[in-house]
């Protein structure tokens, strides 16, 4: 074990039984021990900075039906919406008066948001905040596809490949949904320039630490220039309804490892390590996370984008979303700043 952990710390790749080793021995002194290193990696590279990145939740609508999600199609108790170009760029708009210098576009796989649109929109943003990093969240689409929007000037694309095992893939998606075509999506976005995000639920239904181990395989092979993780919750109008939560442990522990695999990761304190524990994102941070992602979404469509139960901020206007974040970081010795907050690779 110690020698596992050592060369976790000199950043060198571990098999997968290795991995499999840490995540069985999860404890809070491996914890505390892996956080600590954790944070010194971190400062290495990006001192006491704390990115933050603007979200805009532009569309719940989807034509999957993922076992998991709160937004998929079959939910007939979800109340959809979509923005249209001028809601989008007015919460650029008021994100770009309070600092933020990304945003972020995230929504269901939504067919009314043709390439045709998206294309408007990334090129609207663009033009009017060069200054800005544009990241879309918006699911599988064509190599084609996102060449256009590269071009258009998206910077960077997060897409969660959630298990990066084909048999637990299906365990969570309908058969119409490909594993190889999630993939193959995450290569692509490489290949054409993109920042790429990955990453997955922790605790998701039917996870094992030999799936949660592949999931770093895969992770310590692609890297990534971001990956985004947090604890499966689940949401009451889902086939997983009853299914357990993900636990702050296991997530808080997959961060250190993150990080100590790759210093140069761009690393989230989400939204659902806030929802699980009201000082989660904190701990994410101690944790070795650098990101947080403040809502710009109009307040009266938040409590619509709900992928899991119980979800936090709500009901926050921006400006007390950024100044409530700007606190919470002060108050464990670290600073939001305002740049666009690029990897460090490019």
């Amino acid at each position: 074990m110690k020698d596992i952990i050592q060369r976790l710390f000199l950043h060198k790749p571990l098999r997968h039984d290795e991995f499999v080793t840490l995540l069985d021995s999860n404890s809070e002194e491996l914890r505390t021990e892996l956080a600590d290193k954790a944070c010194s990696v971190r400062s290495s590279v990006f001192g006491k900075d704390i990115y933050i990145r603007g979200l805009i939740e532009f569309t719940n609508y989807c034509k999957n039906n993922c076992y998991y999600c709160g937004i998929r199609a079959g939910n007939s108790n979800a109340v959809r919406y979509r923005l249209e170009m001028n809601d989008i760029l007015s919460c650029c708009e008021n994100g770009h008066s309070l600092g933020f210098r990304t945003f972020v576009l995230q929504g269901g796989e939504d067919p009314y948001y043709t390439d045709d649109v998206m294309v408007e929109i990334v090129s609207a943003i663009s033009k009017k905040y060069p200054d800005c990093a544009i990241t879309l969240s918006i699911g599988e689409k064509s190599r084609e596809s996102y060449k256009r929007l590269f071009d258009a000037g998206a910077d960077r694309y997060l897409l969660r490949e959630e298990t990066s095992d084909e048999e637990h893939y299906k365990r969570l998606h309908p058969d119409n949904m490909s594993f190889n075509n999630r993939m193959e999506c995450l290569r692509n976005l490489k290949e054409i320039g993109y920042q790429v995000g990955c990453g997955f639920m922790v605790g998701s239904p039917y996870q094992t630490h030999d799936n949660l181990a592949s999931d770093l395989c895969f992770i310590q092979e692609f890297r990534p220039h971001m990956v985004g993780i947090g604890p499966y919750i689940t949401h009451a109008d889902t086939p997983f309804a009853d299914m357990n939560n993900g636990t702050l442990e296991d997530t808080l522990l997959l961060i250190s490892i993150l990080r100590l695999m790759d210093p140069e990761l761009l690393l989230p304190a989400t939204t659902s390590l806030g929802t699980i524990h009201p000082l989660g994102r904190e701990m994410g941070i101690k944790a070795g996370a650098n990101v947080v992602m403040p809502n710009l979404s109009p307040v009266g469509v938040r409590k619509q984008y709900m992928l899991y139960d119980n979800k936090i901020c709500t009901g926050e206007e921006a400006a007390e979303c950024v100044g409530c974040m700007d606190r919470r970081m002060e108050a464990i010795g670290y600073k939001v700043v305002t740049s666009r907050g690029d990897s460090p690779r490019l």
